[in-house]
């Protein structure tokens, strides 16, 4: 049984107070409480909210870029320096790594999207 189930069996079987059940688990008294307020089985979780960085406004760019060149032979695409500074050439005042990252992103997603193969019919 997970966490949550216990802190409530033991403020509504047990009735113990908030500071018991914390000593007892060893959770926060703001943690317990709020587990007792939550709806449902499943415990709260904290949600980072998304916050734009300075590489989203050119990702349009470095997709459109990466798609094209998944077209061309190996030896005849760019590379990430050179998609690194063609988006600082549009403006771009990030780092190299965000861009780096963003590629070998871009890569393993685009490697597990099924590929359209050309299979015969026999």
């Amino acid at each position: 049984m997970d966490m949550i189930g216990k802190v409530r069996r033991m403020r509504l079987r047990d009735q113990l107070s908030l500071s018991e059940i914390a000593k007892r688990t060893g959770l926060s008294r703001n943690t317990v409480k709020k587990w007792l307020k939550a709806p449902g089985d499943v415990a709260p979780k904290y949600e980072r909210v998304k916050l734009d960085g300075k590489l989203t406004a050119f990702e349009p760019i470095l997709h459109q870029a990466l798609t094209t060149d998944s077209h061309r032979p190996k030896h005849g695409r760019r590379s990430g320096r050179a998609l690194f500074a063609q988006i600082q050439a549009q403006g771009y005042r990030g780092g190299y790594s965000a861009v780096t990252d963003y590629i070998r992103r871009w890569r393993v997603e685009s490697a597990t999207s099924p590929a359209k193969a050309f299979v015969p019919m026999s």
